[in-house]
């Protein structure tokens, strides 16, 4: 039943608009090009460069050249939308694959259907060939990276309320969200005026209170080695194996229970995994964000701070982490590239 305090979706002229005819309306006549911005896609791309200008800040302040991200996002980011685009399509086949199906529509990232657990996955391995390729240590930029990643989700999660798709089970919250009609997720013989769970919302409170959470975790504890990423997987698979169970969406069932969720355990457990390991491996701090041999040195006079090696970096870390213990510091050497 539609409430006072009831989330009405987007209508289908909000969900993509002509950029060109827009800019012919407004004066620029000459424009004669007619380009189609789609909300979801346009909504994926704000939260990438949400991520990336984040990572960024937090990647500079360990010690990296400035924005060296883009040279890593350029390896990371189109094979995590690659990543995310086939999952998304393996675990919904019957969505792309039936008689009489326009077999292109898999590639229309455009119209919605971008898996997170597969752009993790591509993403992740996107991240590490570009860290390779520019020196910087992996487990410091997916540290530096990981509020980014929920904030990004964030932004991909207000995409599907434009596209109205992946919301809940109906409800009788005040706070339900209308849903068009037709839409072939809504089971045959609800009443039209029936309300969804805004699962878009309570992700994006969710994914958004999780970087807050992190943010916060690092700022005061400087984690490090690969575990705030960690942190990440663990709060990010708890919130997905829920909200994924109130989604109203057809999804491959395995075993009697969302392939999704299976997925959100396994992320969840991978997180506890390298927590556990990357302490036992690395009690110590991180001797600066680059590989050994493959440190940056700025010119001088551009950073009114001093230059400092790799090995400067470590004593810097060291002595932090004996301040906060009430121990004699020492400086340790690189380490073992990560």
């Amino acid at each position: 039943m539609i409430s006072a305090l009831s989330i009405p979706s987007p209508g289908e002229e909000w969900r993509a608009f002509n950029l060109g005819q827009w800019l012919r309306d407004i004066g620029l006549s000459w424009f004669s090009l007619d380009i189609t911005i789609n909300a979801y896609a346009l909504c994926i791309l704000l939260g990438i460069a949400a991520a990336v200008w984040l990572t960024h800040v937090r990647l500079t302040r360990r010690g990296a050249e400035p924005w060296i991200v883009l040279d890593i996002a350029l390896f990371a980011v189109p094979l995590g939308i690659i990543g995310g685009r086939i999952y998304h399509v393996v675990t919904h086949p019957a969505d792309y694959f039936f008689p009489g199906a326009d077999l292109l529509r898999v590639l229309y990232i455009w119209e919605g259907g971008m898996a997170i657990f597969g752009a993790l996955i591509g993403g992740a391995v996107g991240a590490y060939i570009g860290c390779r390729v520019t020196g910087i240590r992996f487990w410091s930029f997916a540290d530096a990276l990981a509020p980014g990643l929920l904030i990004a989700q964030a932004f991909g999660r207000l995409g599907n309320w434009f596209n109205q798709e992946l919301f809940g089970l109906p409800t009788d919250l005040p706070w339900g969200l209308e849903i068009d009609r037709p839409n072939a997720a809504i089971p045959v013989g609800l009443p039209e005026d029936v309300l969804f769970h805004p699962t878009f919302l309570y992700e994006i409170v969710w994914n958004l209170a999780g970087a807050a959470l992190l943010l916060l975790i690092d700022a005061r504890l400087r984690v490090q080695w690969g575990k705030l990423l960690g942190g990440y997987l663990i709060w990010y698979g708890v919130g997905r194996s829920v909200f994924e169970t109130i989604r109203l969406d057809p999804s491959e069932l395995f075993l009697g229970v969302r392939v999704n969720v299976w997925a959100a355990w396994a992320a969840v457990l991978l997180g506890i995994i390298i927590v556990i390991v990357q302490r036992r491996r690395h009690p110590g701090a991180e001797p600066g964000p680059y590989v050994a041999g493959r440190g940056w040195t700025p010119e001088a006079g551009v950073d009114s701070e001093a230059v400092y090696t790799e090995t400067d970096l470590a004593g810097k870390d060291a002595a932090l982490v004996a301040e906060k213990s009430g121990a004699p510091s020492a400086t340790s050497g690189p380490a073992a590239n990560a």
